[in-house]
């Protein structure tokens, strides 16, 4: 849950910074802004992960907990938002293995994508390679989240965070530790395979 007590660490001042020193710095009471800045954002992102608003709701309440137990070794080196996120994830993780619903054993996405990168691509149709935020509406919102909450959980995360929570790549690998090439080919896996989940609905609209 630390950050790397670095001394010649970078500081990053983000739009969190202030509320996070005054918090440290005694001012307990602002911990309710900061909760109120990010429960809703935690929770649309829990539920997308665990697809049940009781597991949520306590997914949101233990992150925050932990967040409150931890923030005086919060050291600026990197965005309070991923490092907020990256306790959700680590969170989730250890809330699903605890839970009656996980599944005994993952399915895996290898043997569903070639390993061959550029072969993959060609044989993927142009609206299959866009980011999910450039595809969600009304109609599609239920569809994509239950094809969402279908895929294994290591790919879900990866397409949550970056599709739909909008981080970066190299922000997705520092939250999730683990390099940033490995969010590329999960990233990739994930939305073939959800947009062969989805084939049908836009065959059917061409």
């Amino acid at each position: 849950m630390t950050t790397t007590n670095n001394p010649n660490h970078k500081i990053i001042k983000d739009e969190d910074f202030e509320l996070i020193q005054a918090i440290n710095a005694g001012q307990y009471d602002l911990f309710h802004d900061l909760v109120k800045r990010y429960e809703q954002r935690l929770y649309n992102f829990s539920l997308r992960m665990c697809w049940n608003p009781s597991d949520a709701e306590d997914l949101v309440q233990e992150t925050f907990l932990n967040v409150f137990r931890y923030l005086k070794d919060f050291r600026y080196e990197t965005k309070f938002k991923n490092w907020l996120y990256r306790i959700a994830t680590s969170t989730c993780i250890k809330k699903r293995r605890k839970s009656k619903f996980a599944p005994e054993r993952e399915l895996s996405l290898d043997e569903f994508i070639p390993n061959d990168e550029a072969a993959a691509q060609a044989h993927v149709p142009e609206w299959a390679m866009m980011p999910l935020d450039k595809m969600l509406n009304e109609e599609l919102a239920e569809m994509i989240n239950l094809a969402i909450l279908s895929l294994p959980e290591k790919y879900r995360m990866v397409i949550i965070l970056r599709d739909i929570e909008g981080f970066s790549t190299v922000e997705t690998a520092q939250i999730l530790d683990i390099s940033p090439s490995n969010v590329k080919v999960r990233l990739h896996r994930a939305r073939l395979f959800l947009r062969e989940k989805l084939k049908g609905y836009f065959e059917h609209g061409e």
